[in-house]
């Protein structure tokens, strides 16, 4: 498996105990999917490479802890330190309405008030807010991400339809 193919759950940060356990810290809005997981894909080599987990609990809802089959020493653990936790773009839940994964609406077209404003380029996740970078033409167009932004998604069509604020996207024409 590819990384393009695969999404980011967290990374490695800590070790926690002495028997080889590990903590990472973890980017998502339903840490509870994520709890039960029997393997991750670990970047190695250059390569992905799967990873078995004997036992994996929330610590908080942006920390779990992990087992792996594979380590058994804190010494064991040094090695895992820093890594990305890779799982199948598959294995995401399906999400409906007006939620979405950010590499989902990668080149959807983009409406402003029922108005073609350009294709979605990709989400920058900024602190406070993400936000939408769209390209019209030659010209960038950034809008941040806020539910009150978002009027509908028609994952048929790949379309995503804005309700900004009057003038916000004549700023970049």
């Amino acid at each position: 498996m590819r990384p393009e193919d695969c999404f980011v759950l967290g990374t490695i940060t800590r070790q926690h105990g002495y028997k080889g356990d590990v903590v990472a810290k973890i980017d998502t809005d339903r840490p509870e999917h994520y709890e039960n997981l029997e393997s991750v894909l670990l970047l190695q080599g250059g390569g992905l490479i799967p990873f078995f987990i004997t036992h994996s609990q929330l610590l908080k809802k942006d920390q779990l802890l992990l087992r792996f089959e594979e380590s058994k020493s804190a010494k064991e653990a040094d090695a895992f330190m820093g890594k990305d936790l890779y799982l199948p773009l598959a294995s995401l839940p399906k999400l409906e309405g007006k939620s979405f994964y950010f590499h989902e609406i990668e080149g959807f077209e983009v409406l402003d008030h029922d108005e073609v404003i350009g294709i979605a380029q990709d989400v920058m996740d900024r602190p406070g807010q993400p936000v939408l970078r769209v390209m019209h033409e030659e010209s960038e167009i950034l809008i941040p991400l806020v539910d009150e932004f978002i009027d509908k998604i028609d994952r048929s069509t790949r379309k995503l339809y804005l309700q900004v604020p009057e003038g916000l996207v004549d700023l970049y024409r």
